[in-house]
């Protein structure tokens, strides 16, 4: 059997062959492109020659060019369209990953390689970003365990194997909660839910082959019905099942899997030498240490708890007003808020959202791009792996820059939330090769589709993401794109967020999809005049989870990751009617991979820096000033990790940033 995974790719821009590829491909292709990739690293490490760059770490970036090519393919699909099979296929691969991985960094000789280069280095003339590619593999050589022998070596290869294991069966136990639990709606239960929600409700309950309206579990539907169901039963009933995700009971409870993860965590950092798993993986951040991270964490949790709590207050009194006795509870929260803001900001959802079309605002995100960085989109007619997904050529001055996924509608077969990844990275190494970039979102499907704007800001913030891999001018893949520290990663796209706020933006793309008319200006007014309503109840449900992930690995690991849970909450004093943006048992940032564990406060990091950038423009020529751009795309966003994180800002700003910009940013800078 000919597999179109493993052959040259004869398509536009060599795109994955989407028609031609199905699941039974992947795993003799996976299998094919693991020997080789095997085979190259052992073929580096038995090289009689003395050890040059370009017989090692030019050889070692190029051994696993088709393993990149069939994981790229494999797990973009996995996330953003899942099937039994490709779930089960995915148990399968993360063992065998990982043990390819051990295999590679454990291997004494090909080690003494790198390290005879990392010891010679001054003699090697190497160019800057040679240098910081050889720093870095021997780094991350070193932090996999490179210099660990015998039983050690040993027990962390089983280690690794296991938490790839259990990242995998954290994520699909997610999904399935995401995927099964709905809620029937009565037509009576739609009764003061705007139109936008009464059709999402009605399209997700024809999505689940129901005969009626539902509520699911999908961000872009729940919230909303959260914010207008007048009917507290089934905001409770909504809520709870929410809440509940990965908590259930039975064969997709999370809670023993973020045990066993937090153990495992603490054995392999304690292996390599540290007292903790959060020394470990701080050690190569931006922020450095837990105690830097915990300092602007409770830096800004004090303002913003503040902030909440007489928000509290004035929601208390207005559900006093409605004749409900008892405390204000988490699924009131949205609902007295929205009401509120539009007493306050006269400023009501259902008015904003026909002024928030989905073609206008990926329109909005092209054309920033375009006055900001030159590039040009043009909408590409190829297969694709699903009907909902879209793809642009990017190009500037004629020249290709990139291929752009856009796959934006929430369905069961996707996992939750919003993400930008790259199907193929950009590179020089072994010939100009131009990137496939995917943004995945989980809108809600109508026709037309209509943003509320925490979804437009989410469109915004992937589309930051993307630029930084489409923007790549690196000669290596291992630097390239968002290959940078976890808590740099975020800049580019919570910094591409600003832009959404300029008001001629608005005014151009804010457009009614009815009429066409532009959004009044009173609106637009009070829309900028609310950006940071609520910012209170938004930051303590942030702050509150990445300190909770920040005391998981901050010293002793919890027997109970539960009980740990509640007593970091009851420590730091949790308004009642707050929850965690994410509790533990759905906390994917934190377990379904390595990724965030322990950096889950990054956003926050980076957020220091994105509003210091964007002022940066508004002191220099204003928000689409060339200079600025240009030093953005030079600096940060086509340099990718090639120097350390703090270096490559300096270089753009002239100087760190300090924390008044983001209380600022965030209205927080008012609170006494």
């Amino acid at each position: 059997m000919t597999n179109p995974l493993l052959e040259t790719w004869e398509t536009p821009f060599e795109m994955p062959p989407f028609a031609a590829i199905e699941d039974a491909h992947f795993a003799p292709a996976m299998a094919q492109a693991i020997d080789q990739a095997r085979a190259g690293a052992m073929a580096i490490a038995d090289n009689p020659e003395p050890a040059t760059f370009a017989n090692t770490i030019d050889a070692l970036e190029m051994s696993d060019v088709v393993l990149d090519r069939v994981a790229g393919v494999f797990y973009n699909l996995a996330g953003s369209d899942a099937t039994p099979e490709r779930e089960a296929l995915q148990r399968d691969f993360a063992p065998k990953l990982s043990a390819l991985s051990s295999e590679i960094t454990s291997n004494a000789k090909l080690f003494a390689r790198i390290a005879d280069l990392w010891e010679r280095r001054a003699t090697l003339d190497l160019t800057a970003e040679q240098a910081r590619v050889l720093e870095l593999t021997h780094r991350d050589f070193v932090r996999a365990g490179a210099a660990l022998q015998g039983t050690e070596a040993d027990r962390l290869k089983q280690v690794k194997s296991r938490l790839a294991v259990l990242a995998t069966e954290f994520m699909q136990n997610l999904l399935a909660d995401e995927r099964e639990w709905f809620m029937a709606l009565s037509e009576a239960d739609l009764d003061g839910l705007p139109d936008f929600v009464v059709d999402a409700a009605r399209a997700a309950g024809e999505e689940k082959g129901v005969d009626g309206p539902v509520v699911t579990l999908s961000r872009s539907l729940i919230v909303p019905f959260l914010q207008f169901s007048p009917r507290r039963d089934l905001r409770e009933t909504a809520f709870r099942a929410w809440a509940a995700r990965g908590a259930n009971g039975g064969e997709t409870d999370n809670r023993d899997i973020a045990t066993e993860t937090l153990s495992l965590r603490d054995e392999r950092a304690k292996l390599l030498g540290y007292k903790d798993f959060a020394s470990f993986k701080l050690e190569t951040e931006m922020a450095g240490s837990a105690d830097n991270v915990r300092e602007l964490l409770m830096a800004v949790w004090a303002p913003a708890k503040a902030q909440a709590e007489a928000d509290a207050e004035k929601l208390t009194a207005m559900m006093a007003e409605d004749g409900v006795n008892g405390p204000l509870e988490p699924w009131d929260w949205r609902y007295y808020s929205e009401k509120r803001r539009k007493a306050e900001h006269d400023l009501d959802e259902a008015e904003l959202k026909p002024y928030l079309s989905l073609e206008a605002m990926i329109e909005a995100a092209f054309d920033c791009a375009n006055r900001l960085f030159g590039l040009e989109f043009k909408p590409l007619e190829i297969d694709l792996y699903h009907p909902d997904a879209r793809a642009w050529e990017v190009t500037r001055n004629g020249a290709h820059i990139a291929v752009f996924i856009g796959d934006y509608f929430a369905r069961g077969s996707k996992r939750s939330g919003a993400w930008c990844s790259a199907m193929r990275s950009q590179k020089k190494l072994g010939g100009d090769t131009r990137p496939i970039v995917v943004n995945v979102c989980n809108f809600t499907k109508g026709d037309p589709a209509l943003l509320s704007y925490d979804d437009a800001r989410t469109l915004f913030h992937e589309f930051g993401h993307a630029l930084h891999q489409m923007l790549s001018d690196l000669t290596y893949v291992s630097i390239s794109g968002t290959s940078v520290a976890r808590d740099f990663v975020e800049l580019p796209s919570q910094l591409y967020e600003h832009w959404l706020e300029v008001p001629e933006v608005l005014e151009e793309f804010a457009t009614h999809v009815d009429t066409g008319e532009a959004m009044p200006k009173d609106l637009l007014d009070r829309l900028l005049a609310a950006q940071t309503y609520d910012m209170g109840f938004a930051t303590v449900e942030y702050v509150a989870s990445a300190l909770v992930d920040l005391d998981f690995h901050d010293g002793a690991t919890p027997s109970d990751p539960m009980a740990a849970q509640a007593a970091t909450l009851e420590r730091i004093g949790m308004p009642r009617a707050i929850t965690m943006r994410h509790a533990t048992p759905h906390f994917a940032h934190v377990f379904a991979g390595d990724g965030y564990s322990s950096g889950y406060y990054s956003y926050m990091w980076s957020e220091v820096m994105d509003a210091d950038a964007f002022a940066a423009f508004e002191e220099a020529g204003g928000p689409f000033d060339t200079a600025m751009a240009k030093s953005l795309e030079d600096n940060i966003l086509s340099a990718g990790g090639s120097q350390e994180a703090d270096v490559l800002y300096t270089a753009f700003r002239g100087r760190m940033p300090t924390i008044d910009a983001l209380l600022k940013g965030r209205g927080l800078d008012r609170v006494a």
